[in-house]
């Protein structure tokens, strides 16, 4: 056995529910223990660690991560994008498969309509250098001030503007708040130290596991469907069915009845197994994906 070791961090906090769900089913079976901030892989040449996302670039960068789990708005925010090795984009939140996206808002009485409105303004955010590199990209000088939480409380009060990351939006518009721009969309990533994506055995170790990851995201939005067919109604059945590649079509015993196998999106089949039992399909059955390999 290897007596090399992956260092892995993996993001606490929002993400860290859905975090352990989706390495599960990619195949880790990862149990933690909250004291001691240790999540124990049951792969005895990973040995992982329990960090706040926005902490995790630095720590990989440096070298005392391998590998790391974080957002790009983090790594942007650190200013490490050229310390590190994007590895894999992986799409996921706390509350679904959407990116995340950070965005300008003002109060909606403010006459603030852009950027350019900011000029001499006062604004809060989680994101300060980012933030101030945007403003720069646009010409204009503010005060741009550190928030600690409740940011969306603080305009317009307290600031004229906040950027805040946000999923759907719904905390901003409780809060009376309007956007105005978006700076940019953040994904979750798996990042990796340059050093460590040097060493062929991590790199290796990194790349299985990045792809693991993508199949077990992949499936989330897939289901499979088998069905049985007539042989005079194959023709109108595989025309109405969508799929990744070629439906699989394999005989069966009885009256040269055929089994049509298929991988469709999941949103797609509300109206699709109806239209399926409609060109003659009988038996069908659907079924969930634990990885999808594309």
């Amino acid at each position: 056995m290897s007596d090399q070791t992956l260092k892995i961090g993996l993001p606490k906090g929002s993400l860290q529910e859905a975090t352990l769900a989706m390495f599960a089913k990619a195949g880790y079976r990862i149990s933690v223990d909250e004291r001691q901030y240790k999540p124990h892989f049951d792969d005895p040449e990973i040995s992982g660690v329990l960090l706040r996302a926005q902490e995790m670039p630095l720590y990989v960068a440096h070298g005392e991560l391998d590998c790391g789990l974080t957002g790009w708005d983090w790594i942007l925010e650190r200013g490490v994008e050229e310390l590190v090795v994007e590895v894999t984009d992986l799409v996921y939140a706390k509350r679904g498969m959407r990116p995340y996206k950070w965005v300008l808002a003002v109060h909606e009485s403010s006459d603030i309509r852009g950027p350019k409105d900011l000029q001499g303004k006062r604004i809060a955010t989680e994101l300060v250098e980012a933030t101030r590199k945007y403003l720069a990209s646009h010409g204009v000088e503010a005060e741009v001030e550190f928030s600690w939480g409740a940011t969306e409380a603080k305009c317009p009060h307290l600031v004229d503007a906040i950027v805040e990351g946000t999923e759907t939006g719904s905390t901003l518009r409780a809060n009376n708040l309007r956007v105005i721009d978006e700076l940019f969309e953040s994904t979750t990533k798996l990042i990796a130290n340059r050093a460590a994506w040097d060493d062929a055995w991590k790199r290796a170790k990194i790349e299985s596991m990045a792809l693991m990851l993508n199949a077990a995201l992949a499936a989330e939005s897939k289901v499979g469907l088998k069905m049985n067919v007539a042989p005079e109604n194959l023709e109108s059945v595989l025309a109405t069915l969508p799929a990744l590649k070629n439906p699989t079509v394999s005989p069966l015993a009885d009256n040269g009845w055929v089994a049509v196998e298929t991988i469709v999106d999941t949103d797609q089949v509300v109206t699709l197994i109806p239209a399926l039992k409609a060109a003659g399909a009988q038996g069908i059955i659907e079924y969930p994906l634990n990885k999808v390999i594309l």
